[in-house]
């Protein structure tokens, strides 16, 4: 059993999925988010989207971090992550406009002050101010904020997102053919709108990073932190403080920076490339991927048949996941299935297309590049590549 598994979390959420998997799949299965009928008005030309996700366990990092240097601005990141990991996976089925969201807050009061509500709230709109600029706008409407000590140790911050959308301006994936190639678009670097470098992080097995790169010291002094009925091994097994520096290159340059800083980056919304290439280029674009759970593994779960994907040209794994995998000694299957590893958007294209998303990306300086490609095959299989390694899904 994986340390994830023994941690009391799964990256492919097995146990959820057979809870669903006879619930209406919507209008379009394959598509990333489930799509319905546009149920409030009846017309028959829109589809209606309904999505719920969360900055997940990544706030007890930001916790921890609040209270290890007195940080509080640290809480907008955690905002952040709430609203992009809604917001992306609505890019994914070509919905960029008009989006209306509703954060949910729950809290335990006796450790998070009105304070950290002020930062969540606030920087939420400060985000959704800045994403109008690019075009893409977001209606906040509030939502519900309680305080339910007896239910989470600290803080949960989740929100939902909801849309009415032309149904001929859907990406529903089931125009992914053989023959297509996969623009992947990275997760880390500093964007042309982000203040500082991006780790790639995101929001996903941050269970995992926290345990694995943390110290004891976070288990004797921040029991409020984690599951105390977990066993000792699996609890703040690493070696890192959220505060020790780390120094690595980055284009043939050292770059330094803090566990913490690293770890927490905020999850990058591609929204701005996005916007633009579906507005500008959307019968070009026959399927999107959001690399969230499930990590690099995430594609196999919305092919429209059966295909052999293949990723032989992944980005260099950045350094926040080197530090994940040397500290919990996870294998490369384990990581690439957990974690976006640099990779966290993926377009599946015509060849001759490709250059014309990645041009895109670029002008946002977003790293891109074709990752892989699509063949045909008599099952959904998962092949990546790397350099000394071939896993198989």
């Amino acid at each position: 059993m994986s340390l994830y598994s023994k941690r009391g979390v799964s990256a492919q959420k097995e146990e959820v999925h057979a809870a669903t998997k006879h619930l209406d799949q919507g209008l379009y299965p394959n598509a990333f988010c489930k799509i319905y009928p546009d149920y409030l008005s009846g017309e028959e030309d829109f589809v209606s989207v309904m999505h719920a996700d969360g900055a997940g366990t990544k706030s007890i990092l930001a916790y921890l971090y609040w209270k290890e240097t007195g940080d509080i601005s640290v809480w907008k990141g955690i905002a952040q992550d709430a609203i992009v990991m809604n917001l992306d996976d609505l890019l994914c089925v070509g919905i960029y406009d008009n989006i209306i969201f509703n954060s949910t807050i729950d809290r335990n009061k006796s450790v998070i002050p009105g304070e950290v509500l002020s930062q969540i709230i606030n920087g939420s709109q400060q985000l959704f101010d800045e994403l109008k600029t690019f075009g893409v706008n977001i209606h906040y409407l509030g939502g519900e904020t309680a305080d339910v000590g007896d239910v989470v140790r600290t803080i949960a911050v989740n929100g939902t997102m909801t849309a009415r959308w032309p149904k001929n301006k859907l990406i529903s994936n089931d125009n992914i053919v053989a023959g297509d190639v996969i623009v992947g678009l990275a997760s880390y670097g500093q964007s042309t709108y982000e203040t500082e470098y991006n780790s790639g992080i995101g929001s996903n097995g941050l269970t995992s990073a926290r345990h694995d790169v943390l110290g004891k010291y976070y288990a004797e002094n921040f029991k409020e932190s984690y599951n105390n009925s977990l066993p000792e091994e699996v609890v703040y097994i690493g070696n890192y403080k959220l505060t020790d520096t780390i120094t690595f290159t980055i284009d043939q340059s050292p770059f330094a920076t803090t566990i913490g800083k690293l770890i927490l980056s905020p999850t990058r919304s591609y929204a701005p490339v996005l916007k633009i290439v579906l507005a500008n280029q959307f019968d070009k674009i026959h399927g999107l991927i959001h690399c969230s759970g499930g990590g690099q593994t995430k594609c196999m779960k919305y092919l429209p048949g059966n295909f052999r994907i293949i990723k032989d040209n992944l980005f260099e794994a950045p350094e926040i996941f080197k530090i994940i995998q040397e500290s919990s000694g996870s294998n490369n299957r384990e990581m690439y299935e957990v974690f976006n590893m640099g990779c966290r958007l993926e377009i599946y294209c015509a060849a001759e297309d490709a250059d014309i998303m990645i041009a895109a990306a670029k002008a946002f300086n977003i790293e891109a590049q074709v990752i892989g490609r699509v063949e045909a095959n008599d099952k959904k299989e998962l092949v990546i590549r790397l350099k000394d390694e071939e896993i198989v899904y």
